[in-house]
């Protein structure tokens, strides 16, 4: 077992994402993962975000979740500047529901990978970020396969509920 607690760096390119990024924060917490949250900009703030990926690193952060709307260079830029593994969250925006950040993050340059969620999909990337850290952390694995076990007992229930509703 590691006795260095895993650690996820969660950035977004705007305080408008936090109700979508919150999905990512949420499972984190309940995984027992620590993380730190910061606004940092591609297009705004470039410097700062090009320091804080540059040290991430070191800083003891093993998995990125980064979430940016419409152009969405963020997760690109933290991934062409870091060797973790960056998971990118398109969010849904006013122009084009999304399909414009999906596109942004999804077609990276051979080299500079980033996972890609569906639009709007941080719970699926805090999720991601828990499976990656679990090959380093093996405190880790049952809690996933616990989470898996509660995810199908519900669906059981669920169908036991709909024929009873039916019949």
């Amino acid at each position: 077992m590691n006795n260095k607690a895993p650690k996820v760096a969660v950035i977004m390119g705007s305080d408008s994402d936090l109700p979508i990024v919150r999905k990512a924060i949420e499972v984190l917490k309940k995984f027992d993962v620590e993380f730190e949250v910061n606004v940092l900009s591609a297009h705004r703030t470039p410097d700062l975000a090009m320091e804080y990926a540059r040290n991430a690193e070191q800083e003891g952060f093993e998995v990125m979740i980064a979430a940016a709307g419409k152009a969405a260079h963020l997760p690109g830029v933290m991934a062409a500047l870091t060797i973790l593994p960056v998971i990118g969250i398109p969010i849904k925006s006013s122009t084009m529901d999304g399909l414009d950040s999906l596109l942004s993050i999804v077609q990276m340059p051979t080299g500079i990978p980033v996972a890609t969620v569906a639009i709007d999909g941080a719970e699926n990337a805090g999720l991601l970020a828990v499976q990656i850290l679990s090959l380093k952390h093996e405190e880790l694995k049952e809690k996933l396969k616990q989470h898996k076990r509660s995810m199908e007992v519900a669906v059981r229930e669920k169908n036991i509920k709909i024929k009873g509703e039916i019949f």
